[in-house]
């Protein structure tokens, strides 16, 4: 592991303007750089580059960081690689810290995985290609039936396990492997009744699953037999190397192409991949047949935020699948879906076809998701109003997912045109669904903007004639999310901990440190934050600021330069967050009154400590009353139930005068 010292010295020799321009064009503009994205296609430069704070922000598509974590995010290595990188190309020496002996034999076991099964795709390989048994069952498949050249076998590591039981097991003990591992990375299985082992592939042709970096973490294997009591796929386990819910099958051959197209072709199974492949379709995935996971969409969303789904003809798991696109637009990507003809499934129809055919189809018949959905689910509901009604519920529990409110407001028009329902009561719904998931302000704001515009563009409507709900115009919920009060609260930290404000105390003037106030005030409730990036930002500083002393500036860099990218990356977006303004000079001349700094955060931070605790308090009392609902509770820990509601509604009385006050 590289120690604290050297990672220190490569910070600190680190230019990022040198950097970052070396993937894309900078241009100087006053004190900072600007470009055009590289994460994302834009035509105007919205990515900036400050050389004086070290970090880089698109604020196009929200990423932001330092050069590590550019280098990460660019090139799609992890902290350590990123860090050698950087240190590489200024002639820094990496030293490593003494690991702990546990630190040393994790890291040992995960390498003798990593090597067991590099060394057993090699095995199933060469099995394939020269051996008779190999040659005959195995190779005949890839070769004839589905047409796999021997450029695409070889690209894909492709293999076969020989039937005998233990051929694999028996070769591997031969070559110094360790039992324990070939039970660890699901190649073998011990027999419970003698403790002896069998492969877990046996008879089977193969699939190795590279992940991001191109190391083998599991096989998949495929049965040629007809006995529909043998499973069709077997599947590796998982492991300390392997985690189904985070690999993609095929992403580590498709990641070039996925980044220079800007689109990712998604499907089902290991088959389709290689025949895009070899058909020259290159910038496709697969899920391998599991339901789609949020580590694997936000795994894809690194390299585009654009996925177009192929499915069969005839396939009959669509309704499966669309369920777990929802997930996909939870992650603010945009989702495309291409229906084959029913005679063809991608495999099939990627061999008949070029891949400038390929992809002419795909563009010629591909629609956004929201669209193919209700056009799929309305034909199927026919004139059945009640159908027709679940299908409309079901599509606004689809739109709700979409965070960019301008994605929600152009689907909900199309949805509208589909379903023949009126505009108003989707934008109601879908607003009171979204309030009631965010418990937020952002759907009460949603409801007004969209309702405003469609009073614009009908003026001669009557209100009462748009089906809408009146109360629903207002916000849900008072007030920000604890997550925003958290946010803000991490963001008064960050930029001003180490400023003071003044308020009257009797006849005395106080000055009130601000990072004082605040941790005061949670330690005083024993309150920890919800969010966990916000939670580790508050320790980070909370730890600093004990060792520099109160009223010292806790320095930026603590936060840009840490080695978790998630409080990087958050720590990049709060201090370049546009919540700061200069008063015009002409104010000033003309005596016009421009509150200070200090008397912003006079104001600013009591409100949000003291909202942030009236949240906290009222979860409190929530569990509280839900806990008394439990009819197996004793007198005792019903009184006591009580007792607690009666002194959190005390808390809830002073903190609603306070807030009141602050407000007021």
């Amino acid at each position: 592991m590289i120690d604290r010292a050297t990672i220190d010295r490569i910070y600190a020799a680190a230019n990022i303007v040198d950097i970052i321009g070396d993937y894309v064009t900078l241009k100087k503009k006053g004190v900072n750089y600007q470009a055009c994205c590289p994460f994302h296609n834009e035509k105007t430069p919205s990515f900036v580059v400050s050389p004086s704070k070290g970090v880089f922000k698109c604020f196009g598509c929200g990423k932001g960081g330092n050069a590590v974590t550019f280098i990460m995010e660019h090139e799609s290595v992890s902290y350590p690689e990123a860090l050698r990188m950087v240190a590489k190309r200024y002639g820094i020496e990496v030293e490593e810290r003494a690991m702990t002996e546990e630190d040393v034999r994790r890291n040992n076991d995960r390498e003798s995985m990593f090597a067991l099964n590099g060394w057993a795709a090699e095995y199933f390989a060469k099995y394939l290609t020269g051996n008779p048994e190999g040659k005959s069952v195995g190779l005949s498949y890839f070769a004839q039936k589905r047409g796999f050249s021997e450029a695409t076998i070889r690209k894909f590591g492709l293999g076969f396990c020989s039937a005998r039981g233990d051929a694999l097991t028996q070769a591997a003990l031969a070559a110094g492997y360790k039992e324990e591992f070939l039970v660890s990375t699901g190649l073998a299985i011990k027999r419970e009744s003698d403790g002896r082992l069998y492969d877990r592939f046996r008879d089977r042709v193969m699939f190795p699953v590279h992940n991001i970096s191109g190391r083998v973490v599991a096989f998949g294997g495929r049965t040629l037999r007809t006995d529909k009591s043998v499973a069709k796929y077997q599947n590796s386990p998982e492991s300390d190397i392997y985690s189904k819910k985070r690999e993609l099958y095929g992403l580590y051959f498709a990641k070039k192409a996925i980044q220079q197209q800007d689109f990712a072709i998604m499907v089902e199974g290991y088959t389709d991949v290689i025949s895009m492949h070899q058909a020259g379709v290159e910038n496709v995935v697969a899920s391998s047949g599991t339901s789609l996971t949020t580590e694997q969409i936000q795994l894809l969303h690194r390299f585009t935020r654009n996925i177009t789904v192929i499915y069969d003809g005839d396939s009959a798991g669509i309704h499966a699948s669309l369920r777990g696109i929802d997930m996909i637009l939870k992650e603010g990507m945009n989702v495309r879906v291409v229906l084959l003809p029913p005679e063809h499934d991608p495999d099939s129809f990627a061999r008949a076809h070029t891949a400038d055919e390929v992809h002419a189809y795909v563009r010629e018949h591909e629609e956004d998701f929201l669209t193919f959905k209700a056009k799929l689910m309305l034909r199927e509901a026919g004139s059945d109003p009640i159908k027709r009604s679940e299908v409309i519920g079901d599509m606004v529990r689809s739109i709700v997912q979409i965070p960019d409110s301008i994605q929600r407001a152009v689907f909900i028009k199309e949805c509208s045109r589909i379903m023949d329902v009126d505009e108003g009561v989707l934008i109601a719904e879908v607003a009171r669904k979204r309030a009631t998931q965010s418990g937020d302000r952002e759907a009460g704001e949603f409801i007004r903007r969209q309702q405003m515009a469609m009073r614009r563009e009908q003026p001669q409507t009557p209100a009462a004639e748009t089906g809408a709900e009146p109360d629903l115009t207002k916000p849900a919920v008072a007030g920000s999310s604890v997550d925003a009060l958290e946010r803000e609260i991490v963001k008064y930290l960050l930029k001003s901990g180490h400023k003071s404000f003044e308020v009257t105390e009797g006849r005395n003037v106080v000055e009130i440190n601000i990072a004082a106030e605040i941790f005061d005030n949670l330690d005083a409730d024993a309150i920890s934050f919800t969010n966990p990036i916000y939670g580790r930002m508050l320790n980070v500083y909370r730890d600093k600021w004990r060792e520099l002393g109160t009223g010292v500036e806790v320095p930026a860099q603590v936060f840009v330069n840490h080695p978790d990218p998630e409080v990087c990356n958050m720590a990049v977006d709060l201090l370049t967050s546009d919540d700061n303004y200069v008063p015009s000079e002409i104010w000033r001349r003309k005596d016009v009154h421009v509150e200070s700094e200090s008397e912003m955060l006079a104001v600013g931070v009591p409100k949000a400590i003291v909202l942030y605790r009236s949240k906290v308090v009222e979860r409190m009392i929530n569990e509280q009353r839900e806990r008394l609902k439990d009819e197996s509770l004793s007198d005792e820990e019903q009184a006591e139930c009580l007792m607690q509601l009666s002194k959190l509604n005390q808390v809830k009385l002073a903190l609603a005068k306070q807030s009141q006050r602050l407000i007021l």
